[in-house]
């Protein structure tokens, strides 16, 4: 569960393994591509399943990097990527964002099931520790204040069936990488999959955190900052294991993130480990332009988790 760039990157190691993925993803984006189609479209944003399908797709590269175009330059086409008007294209021809999801997924050969985590875009607001509101998954990080909770609009959002029986039957449900306020938490306020995730007892629960805090969300985050804000908006510890990276970060790439206001994220073991908390750490980032979790190194983690586990329950 989550959304962004985190969760595609996690994605791309885990197709490779002997698994059934089922991606449940967030419908709260309002930015770039995404906003202008949501808005103008009246349909989910598409950006973070786009993401995800290509992630998860057995296509040839080309066809990968078409689908991730973006357009630079023409008359309402700049900033769209093409697989954003596909996915808005089949929205319009099958009449249902879902369909048209589950259809692409088909023609791409996707490893999993990619599902929106509702059936309609939602609408996320934040409420800053001084009280103010603001409003937009885009507009929060902007603020440059301190969040104090997130809610959606409406609240009692109704998810998309399919994505609580994924839950409720999974042997293992992992949340993050990704924005946490924007893109982890906002999966987890909508009423019935927190319930489908606390109702599953049987699986094994995982949070992979970022490797960087993110400037206007997690500024000066450690990992228990993480976990404490999931536990403060949906009032119970979720997960069985954390997965942290602990390997060093070249000063060089520390000064290019420092440019921008983010450092890496503190693993403070006492803190976490004392909450009841198991934890699993590695060298687990690649860095070419950005900063990114090593795919391989974390599906591998994760899949010995998943297996390890399966073998105690029998």
């Amino acid at each position: 569960m989550g959304g962004g760039t985190g969760l595609s990157v996690m994605l791309r190691g885990l197709k490779e393994k002997p698994l059934d993925i089922t991606a449940i993803v967030t419908v709260a984006d309002d930015g770039g591509s995404s906003g202008i189609l949501r808005s103008e479209l009246q349909m989910p944003p598409p950006g973070d399943i786009r993401n995800v399908l290509t992630a998860l797709a057995d296509v040839e590269p080309l066809l990968y990097d078409m689908l991730n175009y973006r357009f630079t330059t023409g008359s309402g086409l700049a900033g769209h990527s093409l697989g954003n008007l596909i996915l808005a294209a089949m929205t319009d021809i099958s009449g249902d964002f879902v369909t048209a999801v589950r259809e692409l997924s088909r023609v791409f050969a996707v490893r999993g099931r990619v599902l929106p985590a509702a059936q309609h875009a939602v609408i996320l607001h934040a409420e800053m520790e001084d009280g103010s509101i603001v409003t937009g998954e885009s507009k929060i990080p902007e603020a440059g204040g301190k969040i104090k909770r997130i809610f959606l609009e409406p609240e009692e959002v109704e998810p998309l069936p399919e994505a609580v029986e994924a839950i409720l039957e999974a042997d293992a449900i992992l949340i993050g990488p990704g924005s946490l306020y924007t893109s982890i938490i906002p999966n987890l306020l909508v009423p019935k999959l927190a319930e489908a995730v606390l109702a599953n007892n049987e699986a094994i629960k995982i949070f992979v955190c970022n490797v960087m805090t993110q400037p206007g969300e997690t500024d000066g985050y450690a990992v228990s900052d993480h976990l404490e804000a999931v536990y403060e908006h949906v009032g119970h510890h979720l997960f069985d294991y954390v997965i942290v990276n602990d390997g060093e970060i070249p000063e060089q790439v520390q000064d290019f993130y420092a440019e921008k206001g983010s450092k890496p994220v503190k693993v403070d073991w006492d803190v976490v480990t004392g909450r009841g908390y198991k934890m699993i750490a590695d060298t687990l980032v690649l860095f070419r332009r950005y900063l990114r979790h090593d795919a391989d190194k974390l599906s591998h983690h994760i899949y010995q988790l998943v297996h390890n586990w399966s073998i105690r329950k029998r």
